[in-house]
């Protein structure tokens, strides 16, 4: 499927077929994430991939959907804070990288024909604690469903270009952005 394509048919998925996911399909999409860009290549995260029936019910501990912990896998994006590239006030960048890696993992499964959801609304101290994951990763951003649609979903209007974009230029900003704005 074409990256624009992609990009424009993407929803989040909250209905999954119980049909296991090939594992030729989950290892391009992994390695998209792993082909992320990252603050300085530093590459400060881990994924935990979970197929384990009863790994993913504990999970529904964390977040109880039955759609959640019925999918065929669950991905947890871990972030390692102390590894990540930090700007010179400080500031760290572990969950812009984190972020970037989740979305080429998302991209990559509906470029597969697979549906996701991100989720951010979980409790990480159940994750970790069902997870194992050490002190020094922190469940971050979301856990990310992953199975073959069960059905078509129509989510929320996305906001239209004008709405969500400004134009900075040398002299003035311009907004509302449209497709006519020079970037001159």
């Amino acid at each position: 499927m074409d990256l624009y394509e992609t990009i424009k048919t993407r929803r989040s998925i909250r209905a999954y077929k119980k049909d296991p996911v090939e594992d030729d399909k989950l290892d391009r999409i992994i390695n998209a994430a792993r082909l992320a860009p990252t603050a300085a290549n530093r590459q400060p995260f881990s994924l935990v991939i979970v197929k384990n029936d009863q790994v993913k019910h504990k999970l529904k501990d964390a977040y109880s959907p039955e759609w959640f912990y019925t999918a065929p896998v669950i991905i947890c994006a871990c972030a390692s804070p102390q590894d990540a590239w930090k700007r010179n006030d400080g500031k760290g960048y572990v969950d812009v990288d984190v972020a970037i890696a989740m979305d080429h993992l998302i991209l990559a499964a509906s470029a597969e024909g697979l549906g996701t959801c991100w989720i951010a609304a979980f409790k990480p101290n159940v994750v970790r604690e069902v997870l194992n994951i050490p002190d020094n990763l922190e469940p971050l951003i979301s856990k990310t469903t992953r199975g073959n649609g069960e059905r078509n979903q129509v989510s929320a209007l996305q906001n239209s270009m004008p709405d969500i974009a400004l134009l900075f230029s040398m002299k003035m900003c311009e907004f509302p952005y449209t497709s006519s704005t020079s970037f001159e």
